[in-house]
């Protein structure tokens, strides 16, 4: 499946909707794009499906620079709602400028829509029609109004745990290691200045480290 789906993205790579917003600053790259066929195609049945509280037509195709984890400049594609779709872009414009690195940045189709194999992947990722975890309501992941940044990095973390090996040495948050999200660093920062909040704020025993959203939650 995840062979599947890395030929898939490649294709989609130059398959690009030719009504797209486009621009370039300092060699950081984006482009805006409604949701072509091809990509339809690989959404329908894994990331979306019929009864999700947003329509395919509602969501954008974004493809941003950004610094890899080996400091090299890499184009990635995420899935979001075309009324944040510009926002976005401006947040990773800021993380890109600050050389913030991220893993991974690619549609969770790839993953076959599973949130715990795009976690493991440590993949920075947004759409994924699904409820929110421990919970029967939509996540604002289904709505294209969350993103996850850095998942092993910034995990979802409940009574003190994990759920994936790869971050348990990532729950010690007086630590800076690379792609960690601290309270007031420039990537809260980045998405605070389009209103976005971020999980790590949360109070009690549950804490989304990696999650940005529209409306904090």
């Amino acid at each position: 499946m995840l062979r599947r789906g890395l030929a898939l993205l490649a294709v989609l790579a130059f398959a690009l909707p030719a009504a797209a917003s486009t621009g370039r600053s300092a060699k950081f790259a984006w482009r805006i794009s409604p949701i072509g066929a091809a990509q339809k195609r690989v959404m329908t049945g894994v990331s979306w499906h019929s009864g999700c509280p947003v329509g395919l037509s509602e969501l954008r195709d974004v493809r941003v620079s950004y610094i890899g984890f080996d400091r090299r400049r890499h184009l990635g594609q995420i899935i979001v709602n075309g009324s944040v779709a510009k926002s976005v872009v401006s947040v990773f414009r800021k993380l890109y400028s600050a050389r913030y690195p991220i893993r991974r940045m690619v549609p969770v189709d790839v993953y076959g829509g599973s949130d715990f194999n795009s976690i493991e992947h440590d993949n920075t990722s947004s759409f994924n029609c699904r409820n929110a975890t421990g919970s029967s309501n939509w996540s604002n992941h289904a709505y294209g109004l969350a993103i996850d940044l850095n998942p092993l990095e910034n995990p979802y973390v409940s009574g003190g745990r994990t759920s994936h090996g790869g971050s348990v040495r990532y729950l010690d948050r007086s630590k800076h290691y690379k792609g960690m999200i601290h309270p007031g660093d420039f990537v809260v920062r980045a998405f605070e200045s389009i209103g976005w909040g971020w999980g790590g704020y949360w109070s009690g025993s549950v804490r989304d480290l990696q999650h940005f959203s529209a409306n904090g939650r």
